[in-house]
């Protein structure tokens, strides 16, 4: 068996996107941050989002039974901060930007990079982790042309290559 800290510390070299995930319905509206997002499969439009069991959020977004995946552009770095603060309520994080409903339900951040609109068609409990695999229902791209990932546990900016070249 590998060692925790060998572990997280090579996964902290696994750069990922940076999203606000997002629920709303019976349970309330709740978000948190992740960079554990990725694509399942394109038949059905299918990606899964990975999130503590301990997270107070959990059960609401199991319950709701529906997610948004707000992919964060650049200029948006300070709301990862926000969705990730336990100490901010879920009212003070939605009031750091605007938000619209989209199919689901799910808020759906205004000025996200994308935001995937999604029914939650299974989840599966893994050690510490749920994985929820959202069903694409509805997809809404913006106007950033520039990225935000989380790498060697620090945020980075991507930009087009065309962009470094001009």
């Amino acid at each position: 068996m590998v060692d925790v800290s060998v572990f997280r510390n090579a996964m902290a070299l696994l750069g990922g996107a940076v999203s606000v995930i997002t629920t709303n319905g019976p349970a309330g509206r709740f978000g948190f941050t992740a960079s554990a997002v990725c694509s399942v499969t394109d038949a059905p439009p299918t990606l899964l989002v990975c999130m503590n069991r301990a997270s107070a959020s959990n059960l609401h977004f199991k319950h709701n039974g529906v997610l948004c995946v707000n992919v964060l552009s650049a200029e948006h770095q300070h709301l990862s901060g926000a969705f990730a603060n336990k100490v901010l309520s879920m009212d003070e994080r939605f009031a750091t930007t605007n938000w619209t409903t989209l199919e689901s339900g799910s808020p759906a951040m205004d000025e996200a990079l994308v935001s995937f609109d999604c029914r939650i068609a299974q989840v599966h409990e893994v050690g510490s982790h749920s994985i929820f695999y959202g069903e694409i229902l509805h997809i809404r791209q913006g106007g950033a042309d520039e990225g935000l990932v989380y790498f060697n546990r620090a945020y980075h900016k991507l930009c087009e290559a065309s962009k470094v070249l001009r």
